[in-house]
């Protein structure tokens, strides 16, 4: 059963090379988020010499009141990639106060996306969701560029915009143990769906979770759709291959 993992924080991992060389002997797609432009080069010198594990070139909008200058060396970096992540808006308590700054990050972040062509953007959207679309569709034209929603939290008005806009949604356990999240993803279009693990910010049992852990995700998915694991986890590597082809 081919699994994939389309948003895992690797470097944050003390094995950071051995569970790339895990995501490599196990085949599981990984897509390895970054949170500021200054750790692309190392990911991207593990993930350039690996089939299965992608590099994404991320600035967490969790870090834009310290680190909003990097922006220069993300616009500079993005050629290098065609996965973006992770970026995108949090106006949770504590991000509150940065928001005008991470709206000016984003929206640079989406038009040269959008210049660019062909990214795939993997997006944080915590209380944003409404100024998130709104933001992607003021800044790129339809078909320059893919959108994820990583850990989609909004309402499922937000989620029906998304998905009109054509964007797909990665999933992990912890959305599905609570009734909000698995309503949400239940009301999802199936060939939108994808698997995440988040690690190591989720946990699987008493340990961080990894991205062969994502198995547990797809059993969750399973009994949310009512879908055997196979069926499942099939749809998840098809929805991936029409998101990357």
């Amino acid at each position: 059963m081919r699994l994939v993992d389309f948003h895992c924080h690797l470097d944050l991992y003390p094995e950071f090379e051995t569970l790339v060389a895990e995501c490599e002997r196990l085949g599981i797609f990984t897509l390895a988020v970054t949170t500021t432009p200054k750790a692309w080069a190392r990911n991207n010198k593990l993930a350039s010499s690996t089939k299965y594990v992608r590099a994404a070139l991320g600035l967490h909008p969790q870090l834009v009141a310290e680190r909003w200058r990097e922006i220069d060396l993300w616009e500079r970096l993005l050629d290098e990639t065609r996965y973006v992540g992770e970026v995108g808006l949090d106006a949770g308590p504590r991000y509150y106060s940065s928001m005008d700054r991470q709206t000016e990050v984003f929206r640079r972040i989406l038009h040269s996306c959008a210049e660019a062509g062909g990214k795939i953007l993997s997006i944080h959207s915590v209380r944003t969701a409404p100024k998130v679309l709104d933001l992607i569709e003021e800044e790129v034209p339809q078909g320059r560029a893919k959108f994820v929603f990583h850990w989609f939290t909004g309402s499922a008005a937000d989620a029906r915009r998304a998905a009109d806009l054509g964007c797909y949604f990665s999933v992990n356990s912890q959305m599905l143990t609570a009734d909000r999240g698995r309503a949400l993803v239940s009301s999802l279009p199936i060939d939108r769906l994808l698997t995440e693990t988040d690690g190591p910010f989720t946990s699987h049992g008493s340990t961080p979770t990894r991205p062969r852990d994502v198995a547990q995700t797809i059993k969750h998915l399973a009994a949310t759709r009512g879908l055997s694991i196979e069926d499942t986890a099939s749809i998840v590597l098809r929805n991936l291959k029409a998101l990357t082809a």
